[in-house]
């Protein structure tokens, strides 16, 4: 047996489906995702003054530093113990493989298979993946609780409805041949029972209390729960949900004069207004420094230190505002930034069709995304605000016993913006047909909110027709640019106050550049991939049951879906930045059910 390493991963899947607290089936083995506390440093550090400052807020880490998962050395791939990743055995309870029946016999009700249940500590002791000569494979059901926290079932206190010092065998008898928990049962040597249906039942929390444990960061690693346990297939989608924070590197503006007037405050903080700065600039010194900044930007970076909020805007507010500030062009003239370059598509390549709702288009030509790993969660999935960001009472799993440190990885990209006219959005607000549907998703929204715990706001109509867009063009924009579907992500821009709306449809890979310039050519085609879009979805495969979807009907239970469906708006879930939710394509084109909701009344039917 050679003695490379048993799994290898990418980096980025570290951070993603790998990432710690994970539960992973190995080729030989089940374990569990270890902690960062056992990464070898030193390790390339990333810097994304941002996104270091969003973690900030939601960790409460006071300077948290960003580092690339280690990779192992070449050199040391071949050694016994490379350097790498770890990871910790887990379940530690196991299924004996003999069922002491015939070959060739089905289990049925009659005569139902019956393998033993054993401890780790158990196994024999030269082969810790046999039991009495025979292989063992980890069990399937866990314990979990919606912190992230996972244990072991106590399977003998389950057997017996309660605590027991009953020391008989345990089995695992299957009655049928899907493996289903109805045709399971959990039996002791003594002769009790009981039906594993049981251990799904939350009401009456047949598993007890969470014990808080951690296994992903060693032993004695468990801490203070107190919330019912709930049984978990370690197999099953819901077992990890990564909580992922992302930012594009852009050139923020307001950091750069936040900086000179930090250097200047001996001479700027008496400043209150115009008159007063333009005074202290009669001094050469500050005159000289603070030349090429506009005097707004100057007074609003004194207020912003004076008040002590330096420069907290969103990420996304400060991400939209620099690709709206490009200026025009082909993006052929040499970019001064490695991580940024765009530029506006000129207006004598667009075509008229659709310039009263597109005010812009931006062909992002070069970006970078940091993306970061700030935790996790189990059985139900942390959702975002339109800002990208997660509440701060969200229960999030630490990666680590003490943070200080996220892991990340830089990918690199290109893509397309488009700026949506703010008065054509204030105008389709106001019509009576969007109100009354945007009342009808806020009731799904409302049932959807009262069954989770720290639910995010809703995010408004204008977001869910912006979101549905992304999705209907990301859709056409694949069939064209050379990149698949499921590469392409979108990040939309909200902001009400400033007024500011776009979506930005984006490809990037962790390579040296990322971009194979596919995409942001599309630019040039944006009426026609509008249209296509547009044309596509006002007929859905599925309508018109799609089409009359309400979003508060109990019986389907998609209550953050209006008319949508995997025939029409649906994509990949690594696309969309909101798990394919808020979504109604009646808030974008008129469809068999209403005609009165549309921001564009035209279908783009040819």
């Amino acid at each position: 047996m050679n003695p490379k390493s048993t799994g290898q991963i990418r980096r980025s899947q570290v951070i993603t489906t790998y990432g710690p607290g994970s539960l992973i089936d190995l080729p030989r083995d089940s374990a569990i995702m270890a902690g960062v506390d056992g990464w070898v440093h030193p390790l390339e550090q990333l810097n994304e003054p941002r996104l270091q400052r969003l973690l900030s807020r939601m960790t409460d880490v006071a300077h948290p530093d960003l580092y690339v998962p280690p990779t192992p050395d070449p050199a040391e791939f071949w050694k016994r113990s490379p350097k790498g990743i770890d990871a910790y055995r887990f379940p530690e309870w196991f299924v004996v493989q003999d069922s002491g029946m015939g070959d060739g016999e089905r289990p049925t009700s009659a005569k139902p298979r019956s393998r033993r249940l054993v401890h780790r500590k158990a196994l024999d002791v030269g082969d810790k993946r046999r039991f009495g000569g025979n292989p063992v494979v980890a069990t399937r059901f866990v314990r979990a609780c919606p912190k992230g926290h996972v244990d072991d079932l106590d399977w003998r206190v389950f057997a017996h409805s309660g605590p027991t010092k009953c020391l008989g065998h345990l089995w695992l008898d299957e009655t049928g041949t899907t493996g289903e928990l109805a045709n399971l049962r959990i039996r002791c040597g003594c002769g009790v029972s009981r039906s594993m249906t049981e251990a799904n039942d939350i009401s009456s929390s047949p598993l007890g209390t969470c014990t808080g444990a951690r296994p992903w960061l060693g032993p004695h690693a468990n801490e203070d729960c107190g919330h019912p346990s709930r049984l978990l297939i370690r197999t099953a989608t819901n077992a990890y949900f990564p909580l992922l924070v992302r930012a594009l590197s852009i050139p923020d503006r307001a950091a750069a004069i936040d900086k000179v007037v930090a250097e200047l405050w001996s001479d700027l903080m008496i400043v209150n207004d115009p008159a007063g700065l333009a005074f202290m600039k009669q001094k050469p010194s500050v005159a000289e420094a603070l030349h090429g900044f506009p005097d707004e930007d100057v007074l609003d970076a004194i207020r912003r230190r004076r008040d002590g909020s330096p420069g907290d805007q969103s990420v996304k507010a400060v991400e939209i505002e620099a690709m709206l500030a490009v200026p025009e062009g082909f993006g052929d003239d040499i970019p001064i930034d490695r991580n940024f370059h765009a530029r506006k598509l000129p207006e004598s390549l667009r075509k008229d069709t659709y310039r009263k709702e597109i005010e812009a288009v931006v062909q992002v030509h070069r970006l970078r995304e940091v993306l970061a790993l700030a935790g996790f969660t189990r059985l139900e999935a942390p959702m975002p605000d339109i800002d990208g960001e997660y509440r701060a009472d969200v229960k999030r799993a630490d990666i680590s016993r003490d943070p200080e440190w996220f892991p990340a990885v830089e990918n690199r990209g290109e893509g397309v913006l488009l700026h949506i006219s703010p008065v054509a959005i204030r105008q389709w607000q106001q019509r009576a047909g969007v109100k009354r549907r945007i009342k009808a998703l806020e009731t799904g929204y409302v049932e959807w909110a009262q069954q989770r715990n720290n639910p995010p706001d809703f995010p408004g109509g204008t977001y869910v027709m912006l979101h549905t867009l992304s999705h209907m063009l990301l859709q056409s924009m694949s069939a064209r640019c050379g990149y698949p579907a499921a590469s392409i992500r979108e990040r939309v821009y909200v902001d009400d106050e400033a007024r500011r709306y776009g979506i930005l449809l984006y490809t990037s890979s962790p390579d040296a550049e990322g971009t194979l310039g596919g995409l942001v050519q599309q630019a040039r085609y944006i009426d026609e991939h509008i249209r296509q879009a547009l044309a596509t979805a006002a007929l859905c495969s599925s309508d018109p049951v799609c089409a009359q979807h309400s979003p508060a009907d109990s019986v389907e239970q998609r209550w953050l879906h209006g008319a949508a469906c995997h025939g029409c708006t649906l994509v990949a879930e690594t696309s969309c930045e909101m798990w394919n939710d808020y979504l109604d394509r009646t808030l974008v084109v008129p469809t068999l059910a209403d005609r009165d909701a549309a921001f564009f009344s035209d279908p783009g039917w040819p």
